[in-house]
This record gives structure tokens, C-alpha cells and sequence, in this order.
């Protein structure tokens, strides 16, 4: 059974980054910057498969406080000015609303 090459990277992808992952751990608590390094095995390994990429996302949110911007494609492009207002169409922003006496 032959061996693709998508097949291949990721076997290399996924020896290198549980390598890098496995010294970055050793480096917990060995000298040198362990959590760091197990963070770029998690990344490299994050190339490839999808639950690492979901590992490395929830370890960010964690880091960041989860104020991470969301992508643009899941971004509102019509936002609420202020919560709970509720969204109104192009030229409702008068329409039955009394201003008091003029």
C-alpha cells in the first residue's frame, strides 16, 4: 500500500510536533522556556489536525482571557450601538418616535 504525500506530511508533521511537544514538556522541568516550546509543537501539530488546532485555541482564549477578535467571517458587520438595542432598517431611526415639543 502506497503512501501518499499528504499521507507523508502528516506523519512528519505529526513526529515533529509531538517531538518539540515532548522537549517542551521535558523543559517543565528541566531548564530552558518549556511552556513556549510545547506551545509550537502545539502549533506545528495544529497544521495538520483539527484537535489540536481546538486544543490551541482554547489554550489562547485562556492565556488572552478570551478577548481574542473573531475572524472576519464570523464578525457582525452591523452591530448594535449599544447592547440590546434592537436593529432597525435604513431610515427607521425617526419613524414613530415623538421628539417633545418643538
Amino acid at each position: 500500500m502506497p503512501v501518499t504525500l499528504r499521507q507523508a506530511r502528516r506523519i512528519v508533521v505529526a513526529v515533529l510536533g509531538a517531538t518539540v511537544m515532548l522537549v517542551g514538556v521535558a523543559m517543565l522541568v528541566l531548564p530552558g522556556p518549556g511552556i513556549v516550546v510545547t506551545g509550537i509543537g502545539l502549533a506545528i501539530l495544529s497544521s495538520e489536525f483539527v484537535w489540536a488546532r481546538r486544543w490551541l485555541d482554547s489554550v489562547r482564549d485562556r492565556i488572552t482571557g478570551g478577548d481574542r477578535p473573531a475572524s472576519p467571517d464570523t464578525q457582525d458587520p452591523d452591530p448594535p450601538a449599544t447592547p440590546g438595542e434592537a436593529r432597525r432598517g435604513p431610515g427607521d431611526a425617526d419613524r414613530g418616535q415623538s421628539r417633545g415639543p418643538t
